[in-house]
């Protein structure tokens, strides 16, 4: 399956990135696009610090497959769609109802 994964294409659109991704954006031609391509980007899109590294070697056990921002800094993980697109709407969408 794709990874999906908004940051890789925020990485893609670099200079072009005002804080809102859109729909159109994931549409863009890059290979760093996992919404286009499947797998993995060609290259790292960050220098990971020494916790990523280790969360890496020893990944947690866990049934998540969708993560978005909580915009504080932090993450909410879901393990299903339902509830994925619930935190969408928590954590992303603006009170007007606009992404």
């Amino acid at each position: 399956m794709p990874l999906q994964t908004d940051p890789t294409v925020i990485y893609a659109l670099r200079e072009n990135f005002d804080g809102n991704l859109r729909k159109k954006d994931l549409s863009i031609d890059s290979p760093y696009n996992t919404y286009k391509h499947i797998g993995l980007p060609p290259g790292p899109v960050a220098s990971p610090g020494l916790k990523s590294v280790i969360a890496a070697l020893y990944p947690a056990q866990t049934d998540y497959l969708y993560f978005v921002s909580r915009q504080d800094g932090g993450h909410q993980f879901s393990a299903n769609l339902i509830d994925h697109n619930r935190a969408v709407a928590e954590f992303q969408l603006k009170k007007s109802g606009k992404p």
